[in-house]
């Protein structure tokens, strides 16, 4: 019944989850591309009144005219509408999503004894540890060089260095779908803590300054944007290592790390593309399309790096070894040990995660399409191998399921 109501919090918090994170993911796209769109006003009116950009749209049969005051408008509106509740929300889901995947099994889902054999409550508590340091260190950064003389490039590149030691970390401390997946909610947690920290206090500030018709000071609005710029470009590394957990040839790998790294690196390449496009447009920078470009290539060069020739080669001696022992034909007299040995563990008569038994034939032959895609397929199960599933039992599981995946 645990793994049921699990199940259930799993499903609802991860559609919660993915609804947030499209709005603040829309909107924070939507406001670099507007800022990237924006000309100077025409009307004489607009300039009179401090704006410094405008544009003209067309959507859903309206035309729209959004407008920008670069430090204040001349007067507030009764109505601000401000963006932070798509974040926060997003955080929070993302948090309790993740505590009832990993860290609730953390035994299971969390912690590879191969890596690292460290009790369930050390391994949780390294993991937010993970998601506080990095915040911490990057939050630093920003402090100590964003406003110097090439601030910008500074943060950069000691942001990437940070994020390439963490990922590094997480990949030889954890199993590799939760390193994946911890590299992601840190970068997201930092996200999440430039809003609530950086971004809405300095607009806070700024607003309070202007009710009280106190100048306002400027640097909260380059502070501010700093942070939005830095957490466009951190949207597609965390949209990857999020999404990775699905496609194991990532995570398995033995250099995964490197693979988390260059994928997170290719995604902030092409947002850049992204993001310069509209400039481009209206000539104020270069053609951003060799960070298009750079992104692509090293991911074609991921593709050509991880295809599999070494597992086939591996496979089909597995295979030859299984056709040469059994002639060819697998019962369930044969499947049934291998099930016992590495999967009743999490699908047997004590337990049954995802709400799946397999200590039965019936059960087996009700499963017999999961069995096959998860264990030969995917190779996502046994979580983490905790059971130690060899190559040639994954080559019996997949001569038994097809030919005809017999359960009698």
């Amino acid at each position: 019944m645990e793994s049921y109501i699990l199940d259930w919090l799993n499903l609802l918090l991860r559609w919660a989850h993915v609804v947030t994170a499209i709005a603040w993911i829309g909107s924070s796209f939507y406001f670099v591309f507007l800022d990237s769109s924006l000309t100077p006003p025409e009307d004489e009116a607009l300039k009179k009144q401090g704006v410094s950009g405008e544009l003209w749209a067309v959507h859903g049969g309206g035309f729209y005219h959004p407008i920008k005051f670069a430090v204040r408008p001349p007067q507030l509106p009764k109505h601000l509408h401000w963006f932070y509740w798509e974040s926060y929300s997003t955080w929070l889901t993302g948090f309790a999503l993740l505590t009832v995947s990993y860290l609730w099994n953390a035994s299971t889902y969390l912690i590879d004894k191969s890596k690292m054999d460290w009790a369930p409550w050390l391994a949780i508590t390294v993991a937010i540890l993970f998601l506080m340091v990095f915040w911490l260190l990057y939050d630093l950064i920003c402090r100590r060089y964003g406003q110097r003389k090439n601030g910008d490039a500074i943060v950069g590149a000691l942001v990437l260095v940070l994020v390439c030691i963490a990922s590094w970390l997480a990949c030889h401390w954890f199993a590799g779908r939760a390193a994946f997946l911890l590299v992601g909610a840190m970068l997201a947690t930092s996200m999440s803590a430039n809003v609530a920290h950086w971004i809405i206090p300095g607009q806070r500030k700024m607003v309070a300054a202007i009710k009280a018709g106190a100048p306002v000071d400027p640097l909260h609005g380059i502070r501010g944007k700093q942070r939005s710029v830095h957490n466009t470009y951190f949207t597609l590394p965390v949209l990857f290592a999020m999404l990775s957990g699905h496609y194991s040839f990532t995570y398995t790998h033995p250099q995964n790390w490197l693979v988390l790294i260059a994928m997170m690196f290719a995604g902030a390449a092409i947002r850049q593309f992204f993001v310069m496009r509209h400039g481009y447009k209206l000539g104020r920078n270069a053609n951003p399309l060799p960070y298009a470009a750079v992104g692509v290539a090293v991911i074609v060069a991921m593709m050509l790096w991880l295809a599999p020739e070494s597992v086939k080669t591996s496979q089909a001696t597995a295979a030859d070894t299984v056709n040469t022992s059994v002639g060819g034909t697998i019962g369930y007299a044969t499947l049934q040990p291998i099930l016992a040995q590495r999967c009743y563990l999490c699908h047997g008569a004590q337990v049954q995660m995802k709400n799946v038994r397999l200590d039965s034939a019936a059960n087996v032959k009700l499963h017999a399409q999961a069995i096959y895609q998860q264990v030969v397929v995917s190779k996502i199960m046994p979580m983490t191998n905790t059971t130690g599933i060899s190559e040639a039992e994954r080559m019996l599981i997949k001569q038994w399921f097809e030919t005809g995946a017999r359960t009698d």
